[in-house]
């Protein structure tokens, strides 16, 4: 089975979906102990709208108010065997990097790198080479090591006191959600998918009781948890019930899930990084493997995701002492949905 340069896999003889973890782990940090710091202008984002890892640094950066530090690139929503590329802008170049593909920027830190070229990455603009692409430590870097150029009124989205807590949380939905939907989708062996569903579907269940009681994953504001959570969901009928054939339930049926991934779609920094045609064409036009055809389905129907959804009954305070983010840079705006009627 033939995978996309995002997805880069192996697979073990019962046929299951193995996710290479190896990422390149040089930090940007306040110190610059790995040779990288923290600096204005000094780097940036590539990313794409279509993937919820790099989804994750979108809206991370949107909450805390990095547009002026970290400026950012936007890849397409598909690309080719070798790599993602920035047919999205003039010329197919990124205007800041002057480089048709990513992986021009891979070759130049690592000239013979082995792995796939994967978004997010943040990219050094004077050398023009990737300095990390691992993608679960750049959105906490974001909250702990750039706090200097963090805007007035930024949320804690990595608090101390509840570090603990919110890793273990991140650990089972990486596991069982946000790559559970993958260990479906390419499941080598109907015994794999099957194992890799009931697991995706308790995890959503103990998602659902969790989230009964209280507003948000971990205390009474946004996390890291709750990004990181949400990328998957606003994905979940768009793309995984039926392109992954996780489909036992719909993410609109499944209640308590359905009312906290509105919430967050409402909530500035959210739903104002999501574009649904790009994560659709994605999915459905890359992975051939599962789709030969390429058709992207027109549905389902999104302006439900603007409805009252209730969460304010349980309390919460969604930036804690702080303020929503103002709206995005206009030349990183996405197409709004239109009310419903």
């Amino acid at each position: 089975m033939t995978k996309s340069v995002s997805e880069t896999a192996s697979y073990v003889e019962s046929g299951e979906f193995k996710r290479d973890t190896n990422y390149i782990t040089t930090r940007i940090t306040a110190d610059g102990r790995d040779g990288y710091p923290v600096e204005a202008d000094r780097y940036r984002l590539i990313a794409a709208r279509a993937c919820p890892w790099a989804n994750r640094t979108l809206i991370v950066r949107r909450l805390l108010g990095l547009e002026d530090a970290i400026s950012l690139g936007l890849c397409g929503p598909t690309h080719d065997r070798l790599s993602w590329t920035f047919d999205l802008d003039p010329g197919g170049v990124d205007p800041v990097l002057g480089i048709p593909r990513l992986r021009d920027a891979y070759l130049a830190r690592i000239p013979d790198y082995p792995r796939g070229i994967t978004v997010p990455a943040m990219v050094e603009v004077a050398t023009g080479q990737v300095v990390t692409n691992d993608y679960p430590q750049i959105t906490l870097d974001f909250a702990t090591e750039w706090t200097e150029f963090h805007r007035p009124g930024a949320p804690q989205l990595y608090p101390a006191e509840l570090r603990a807590e919110i890793d273990e949380v991140n650990l089972a939905v990486f596991h069982d959600v946000n790559n559970g939907v993958y260990r479906c989708g390419f499941a080598g062996t109907q015994e794999a998918y099957e194992t890799a569903y009931d697991r995706l579907f308790a995890r959503l269940d103990w998602l659902s009781e969790r989230l009964t009681t209280q507003r948000y994953l971990v205390g009474d504001t946004i996390t890291e948890a709750d990004v990181r959570l949400f990328t998957s969901l606003v994905r979940f009928d768009p793309v995984y019930h039926g392109h992954f054939k996780t489909n036992r339930s719909k993410l609109t049926e499944m209640p308590v899930l359905w009312a906290y991934a509105r919430d967050l779609y409402q909530t500035p920094g959210f739903g104002d990084t999501v574009d649904f045609e790009q994560i659709k064409v994605h999915y459905y036009v890359v992975h051939t493997d599962i789709n030969p055809t390429r058709i992207v389905p027109k549905g389902p129907e999104l302006t439900d995701w603007l409805t009252p959804h209730g969460r304010e009954a349980l309390g919460g305070r969604p930036f804690g002492d702080g303020t929503p983010p103002p709206p995005p840079p206009l030349a990183e705006r996405v197409a709004a949905l239109r009310e419903p009627a």
